[in-house]
This record gives C-alpha cells, sequence and structure tokens, in this order.
C-alpha cells in the first residue's frame, strides 16, 4: 500500500484482521440467536386458530383497503357483457385504464391552455372523490 503520508499509514487499522474478525463474531452471535429463537419456536410453539379451509370460506373477508374500490367496481359488474365474462372484461378495462393513465404524459404532446387545465383539474378531482366513495362503500358493504 503507497500513501504519501506513512504517519496516517501507520495510524490506520489494517482490514484483514481486526475488521473481518469483529464480522465473524457478529456473524456467529446472529447465527446463534436465529438457532436459539428456532429451537424455542419449536419447542414452544404459537397456538395458531384452526387450520384454513379452502372449501368454507368466511362471508366477511374483503380485501385489503387499497384494493377495496377496485373490488366494490368487480363486485357490480354484471355476469355477462357481450358474450364476455364480467369478471375478465373488468380487470381488462381496469388494466387498460391504467396502462393509458401511465402513458398518457407520451401521447399527449399539446400546449396546454386554460379550459384544459381546468378540465384536467375537474377529472383529477372526480376520480378521486370516486376512489374515495367506492373505498368507503366497500368498507361498509
Amino acid at each position: 500500500m503507497t500513501t504519501e503520508n506513512p504517519e496516517a499509514e501507520k495510524d490506520s487499522i489494517p482490514f484483514y484482521p481486526d475488521h473481518v474478525k469483529t464480522e465473524f463474531y457478529v456473524v456467529l452471535g446472529i447465527l446463534a440467536l436465529a438457532i436459539i429463537i428456532g429451537v424455542l419456536g419449536m419447542i414452544f410453539p404459537i397456538g395458531l386458530q384452526d387450520p384454513a379451509d379452502p372449501m368454507n370460506t368466511p362471508l366477511h373477508v374483503k380485501p385489503e383497503w387499497y384494493f377495496l374500490a377496485l373490488y366494490q367496481l368487480l363486485k357490480y359488474i354484471p355476469p355477462k357483457i357481450l358474450g364476455i365474462d364480467g369478471t375478465v372484461l373488468g380487470v381488462v378495462s381496469i388494466m387498460l385504464a391504467v396502462l393509458v393513465l401511465m402513458f398518457w404524459p407520451f401521447i399527449d404532446k399539446k400546449e396546454d391552455n386554460k379550459k384544459a387545465i381546468w378540465i384536467r383539474l375537474i377529472a383529477a378531482i372526480i376520480g378521486v372523490i370516486a376512489a374515495i366513495a367506492m373505498t368507503i362503500w366497500g368498507e361498509v358493504s
């Protein structure tokens, strides 16, 4: 190791024996802790509820809150629309809407005018209110 200041080299701590040994002890400690927790978990298992039965699902199952609006939307789509399964059509239409929203900045190349800004703002506000309303509706239904 060549440095311009030999005094700084004398004051430094070498990586190989010192840091490697310290990291080795840390890894051993973490491994010992993991083994202890694993053995304790096997000796004293945490009591869970009854095993899940895939043939008997409860009626109160709901998705997480961030999926409630989409879940609510899918609940009210008819089973068949123009010969296509309603669930498939609902999922595909939601995916297409998200893709259009993702790529809209690349599609829209026109200069903005005041009317377009207000229309976009009103559409965004209506969309946010609709998403919040459908989330709340999905929670209470």
